[in-house]
């Protein structure tokens, strides 16, 4: 982390930013001349420091002016000339009446209907457990978790031409347990035992939308296997969900209360509220901007590939993993400092970059998800929050890759500022060709995981060793998703393929051909996006003959 020679901040308003961004970056004090961003700040962090100005001190600020004013007293300086928000309040709702759907739930709904034999927007979790386990202390920590949060025990029915929410009452989660007989290749056999189980189908009319199943390797060795239909979660609620079950774990076996702040909403208040402020002119303001920026023709992003896009999707997927090297991963940081722009943001530029080299094709879009939790209330909730942006990019093969880094910037910023437009309306404004061999407005993901603000993982038990398992995706929504995650050993990355349309070989080489690609970008980061290379020694060699 890079701290400025420390002047005091001046003022209440001063101090009260101060105290605000102490707590998100974890840094002991924070000055005038501080930058967020060379604190450690990222986008994530960004998003979550407006949601408390504007809650707490009731500003209306956006996100890009802290990208733009990212100096503590350069920030505050902005914060006067702003007007106080003026928005409906999100509060909690009568649970007598029906509750309707939020829009993405809507859209979940429909797919589940059009294929409810798919489990493509399953969201699974497994965790190893190594040492004594506490079976009914764990079957009580999901019992209240359950209890808690009301998208646990929510399910999904047909109300005349209306589907809707029905909350049913809190009851204990059933655990299911299977013993694994021990085999030579153990990793194969959980792996087997976790992709078995996180594939079993749901029916959303029927709860809970939460499965548990408990795999027994040894008497203190086991692979606890969590399961969710993506209707009623997102992977920020994922994590929610697991952080305050080794939390409600270890307080009951240490024989403590774990006393948890009030919930003072749910997600169906969410729903609620997204629907009466998206109406009430919402809407419309951020529907414009991006029929601006979208509108017209939906290119299809050509890549080549190994075989024809089926007519209809089957979403089977493998996925690939890469390590970028140390040296790499200091040199991009420090150009994404250089240039004042986020490693996301760059990382997402030289994607783009990728793409339009492998695809000749100038307008280039790429998914990118964010969190949607813009306000506090959001942020300890489990619910559908996440929403999808498209992010358009010009590539030329003649600018310097600098001035798409800037472009990339600019779009990134505007399209946080009208983040809320749920996807699922886009699409239905936008209209693009029906094709169920591929996604609508485009056809690559992209996501970037910053490092957490401590850079700790999950919460230490005493006795207990849990760890995060990671096992071979089968899944793929889209034809690519890179998936890029800031560690504090450097930055890796996941490719997630379509495997109706690529072999892995084919990907394994497109993620040499982005290392290389990185690496000339750090080197010289105003050559021409056409002029980076793509390929490394060997393949030059071969090509000269």
């Amino acid at each position: 982390l890079l701290q400025a020679e420390y002047v005091a901040p001046q003022g209440e308003l001063e101090q009260q930013i101060a105290a605000l961004w102490q707590q998100m970056l974890g840094c002991e004090r924070i000055g005038r001349t501080d930058d967020f961003f060379e604190l450690g700040g990222h986008s994530l962090l960004a998003t979550q420091v407006i949601s408390r100005v504007r809650q707490v001190l009731g500003f209306d600020v956006a996100l890009r002016t802290l990208f733009e004013h990212s100096r503590l007293a350069d920030f505050v300086a902005t914060l006067d000339a702003l007007k106080r928000i003026d928005e409906p309040a999100l509060v909690a709702v009568e649970r007598g009446v029906p509750l309707p759907l939020s829009y993405a739930q809507e859209r979940q709904w429909f797919l589940w209907q059009l294929d409810p034999q798919s489990s493509a927007y399953h969201l699974p979790a497994a965790l190893r457990l190594r040492g004594p386990l506490d079976v009914p202390a764990l079957q009580r920590s999901f019992d209240a978790l359950v209890a808690r949060h009301e998208p646990l025990r929510t399910r999904f029915v047909q109300v005349d031409a209306h589907v809707r929410q029905v909350i049913d009452p809190a009851a204990p989660l059933p655990i299911d347990f299977e013993v694994l007989a021990h085999v030579a290749d153990r990793t194969a056999q959980i792996q087997a035992s976790v992709a078995a189980e996180s594939s079993r189908l749901f029916a959303l009319d029927q709860g809970p939308l939460l499965r548990v199943k408990l795999l027994r390797l040894a008497e203190d060795d086991h692979v606890l296997v969590l399961t969710q239909h993506h209707i009623v979660s997102d992977g920020w609620s994922m994590q929610v969900m697991i952080d305050e079950l080794i939390r409600r774990y270890g307080a009951g076996i240490s024989a403590q209360e774990l006393v948890l702040p009030e919930l003072p909403i749910q997600y169906a208040d969410f729903a609620q509220w997204q629907r009466q402020w998206l109406e009430a002119g919402e809407r419309e303001r951020q529907l414009r901007y991006w029929l601006e920026q979208l509108g017209g023709e939906q290119p299809t992003l050509q890549l080549p590939t190994d075989r024809a896009h089926p007519a209809q999707r089957s979403f089977h997927g493998a996925r690939r993993d890469v390590a970028l090297d140390a040296g790499l991963t200091r040199g991009l940081l420090q150009l994404a400092r250089e240039c004042g722009v986020t490693p996301f943001m760059l990382l997402l530029a030289s994607f783009q970059a990728l793409l339009h080299r492998y695809s000749g094709q100038d307008d280039i879009r790429v998914g990118v998800p964010v969190a949607n939790r813009n306000r506090l209330e959001t942020e300890g909730l489990i619910g559908f929050f996440v929403n999808t942006l498209v992010l358009k990019a010009q590539v030329s093969g003649r600018q310097a890759f600098t001035a798409l880094l800037e472009q990339v910037r600019q779009a990134t910023l505007q399209a946080h500022a009208h983040q809320d437009l749920p996807f699922e309306q886009l699409v239905e404004a936008l209209q693009p060709g029906r094709n169920l061999g591929r996604s609508p407005l485009f056809q690559v993901l992209f996501n970037y995981q910053a490092q957490t603000r401590d850079g700790q993982g999950l919460q230490p038990l005493p006795h207990l060793q849990v760890e995060a398992l990671q096992w071979d995706t089968h899944t793929a929504q889209f034809d690519l998703s890179l998936e890029v995650f800031e560690r504090e050993e450097g930055i890796a990355a996941s490719l997630t393929f379509a495997t109706d349309v690529f072999e892995a070989h084919t990907i394994e080489q497109m993620l040499g051909h982005w290392q290389n690609l990185l690496r000339a970008i750090v080197e010289r980061p105003q050559q021409r996006v056409g002029e980076l290379p793509l390929l490394d020694a060997s393949e030059q060699q071969a090509n000269l003959q």
